[in-house]
């Protein structure tokens, strides 16, 4: 145990985030950089060591965490990384975008404020990679069989480190022209510089794993060639195909998928763009839904110079407690203020849009709205509550809705799907064609970046078995499972 008294003589704090005024001004990180290291010895200790440690039920990953914590209270910088490492291919990711469902669990929130963990998480890997203690794991020898990954998001990078760990030759194919899926396009520089994507890329090609950018599997080579060239291939594509919103004015200009206004920005910050093609500058911006998604559109949007930003929600604003058909240790959905939020703009919750007006140069100039309320379990329309928005600019944050079948992947490949259109699985993460596996989003559906790297962890693990009938990788979870946090 690290510090038995911890929990009780120790309140909790969290990482400092720089002045709003200064963070606009700039696409860094929205966090002081080290204002974690001096504090968070003591927040590792607060952690109890409890005799049955439901954070390893709420992490999908079954994060060894009052071992880290032990270790990180003790300043054993390079003991805390191995256990973090033990189950976790990418905790800078994780500690930086995780919504952390482990603290939600954790023993020591029942009555108290959790233990800080995802803070201490990405103190320790920081700390990790300042010390030089992640180094490239070079498999002893290798098996003579070979893996291609389709897609480079958490997924398929957890998939193909493994797999390359495990001996196997393994090529990653990414449709965009560098690695990262929605890591790299999705995620704001202000949330996670991309220096910690370009390091981990690195690493891995120091393990052996190859990546070609820029191939879409079922238009720039087929799946037919894929499985001729390769012994198993895991299909890590994702889940994304935009939810739309079919109203009328919805063809007007100004009107975007937040994937197609998101990657821009982040493009002007890898040096592509002096300007966004699409950009918030100056305009009166309305983003349509009230996930992280949609808060990653009001940041962006800040960052450009909006005159104003709204975010629109269907649902009611949740709850800032615990609601009571939410108990401990499940993962509450509750009222939340991202960085983002604290920038500015106004959150408007229980309204619906029902069209958008133009002008008579087809540009959208109005988004018209109406306050929806739960009647007999369906939302309904209140009468006498429409009113009218500036807008702009509109982005649509309203989630995903299966992998793309548009490039004909899912055709070629012959995989079956299921009842919600995600790519059907076994236990094993095999799919109904012999050799071919699937993870993460593609056939769990859209979900959370740390899910992403479970799921790839354990693809790995059923496709090593695959390959030589036994495998002693790990397997964190089956697709079956649901954890209390979901």
């Amino acid at each position: 145990m690290a510090d038995p008294k911890g929990f009780l003589t120790t309140p909790r704090q969290t990482a400092c985030s720089r002045p709003v005024e200064d963070r606009l001004k700039d696409w860094n990180e929205v966090y002081v950089p080290g204002s974690l290291l001096p504090i968070i010895s003591k927040q590792a200790g607060r952690c109890m060591d409890c005799g049955i440690p439901f954070c390893h039920n709420g992490c999908p990953l079954g994060n060894l965490i009052p071992e880290w914590n032990d270790f990180a209270y003790r300043e054993d910088w390079s003991a805390a990384s191995e256990r973090l490492h033990a189950t976790n291919n990418f905790p800078e990711f994780t500690g930086r975008l995780c919504p952390a469902p482990c603290e939600s669990a954790c023993v020591l929130g029942i009555n108290q404020p959790a233990v800080t963990i995802k803070n201490v998480e990405v103190s320790i890997i920081d700390k990790a990679w300042d010390n030089g203690d992640v180094a490239p794991q070079v498999p002893d020898r290798l098996s003579g069989k070979t893996v291609a990954v389709i897609g480079s998001g958490p997924a398929g990078l957890a998939a193909a480190q493994q797999l390359t760990r495990a001996g196997h030759t393994v090529v990653v194919y990414e449709r965009a022209d560098r690695i990262g899926g929605l890591l790299r396009y999705g995620i704001p520089e202000f949330k996670m510089e991309k220096v910690h994507i370009n390091r981990r890329i690195e690493q891995m090609r120091a393990e052996g794993t190859k990546f070609r950018t820029g191939i879409e599997v079922g238009q720039d080579i087929t799946a037919t060639d894929l499985r001729k060239r390769f012994d198993a291939v895991v299909v890590a594509a994702g889940a994304t195909v935009s939810r739309d919103l079919p109203v009328p004015g919805r063809e007007l200009n100004g009107i975007h998928f937040a994937m197609e206004y998101l990657p821009l920005a982040n493009k002007v910050q890898e040096g592509d763009f002096v300007a966004p093609p699409i950009t918030a500058e100056g305009k009166h911006v309305v983003v349509i839904g009230g996930g992280d998604t949609g808060a990653d559109c009001v940041g962006t949007a800040h960052r450009q110079g909006a005159a104003s930003v709204t975010q629109l929600e269907i649902m009611p604003r949740p709850s800032e407690d615990r609601p009571t058909g939410q108990p401990w240790p499940t993962f509450p959905m509750l009222y939340k203020v991202t960085s983002a939020h604290e920038e500015g703009g106004e959150r408007i919750y229980s309204v619906s849009t029902t069209h958008f007006e133009g002008d008579e140069d087809g540009n959208v100039q109005a988004l018209h709205l109406v306050e929806v309320e739960f009647v007999d379990g369906k939302l309904t329309q209140k009468p006498g509550t429409e009113r009218v928005l500036p807008a702009q600019l509109v982005t649509l944050a309203m989630g995903f809705t299966g992998t793309d079948q548009a490039n004909g992947l899912v055709e070629q490949f012959g995989v079956e799907l299921d009842a919600r259109g995600n790519i059907a699985r076994d236990a094993s993460y095999a799919t109904n064609v012999d050799g071919v596996f699937v993870a993460g989003d593609a056939g769990r559906g859209q979900s959370l970046i740390v899910w992403a790297i479970a799921e790839g962890r354990s693809a790995a693990r059923g496709v090593d078995r695959f390959l030589t009938g036994s495998s002693t990788l790990p397997y964190p979870v089956k697709p079956t499972d649901r954890a209390l946090t979901v």
